[in-house]
């Protein structure tokens, strides 16, 4: 497992990724990566937990009116 040093970079605490677990995240420059708390302490990725809940309520609502969305799928 890497180890991940905090540097100080101004008024902040920054890391440096080594390349090979950014590439197995597909991480690139620019992107965002979320730090989800969990009980064993935090989950670094690349995934947004909030769109995750939001497709979760999208489909309850898909599942509730299929027959609607079947019928407005025909037209």
């Amino acid at each position: 497992m890497p180890e991940l040093k905090l540097r100080r970079t101004g008024n902040s605490l920054s890391t440096s990724w080594p390349k090979e677990a950014l590439a197995r995240m597909n991480a690139k420059e620019g992107d965002t990566l979320y730090a989800v708390e969990t009980p064993q302490g935090f989950l670094v990725t690349p995934f947004d937990p909030k769109f995750a809940t939001t497709m979760q309520a999208a489909d309850r609502v898909l599942h509730r009116y299929k027959n609607a969305y079947r019928e407005l799928a025909k037209k």
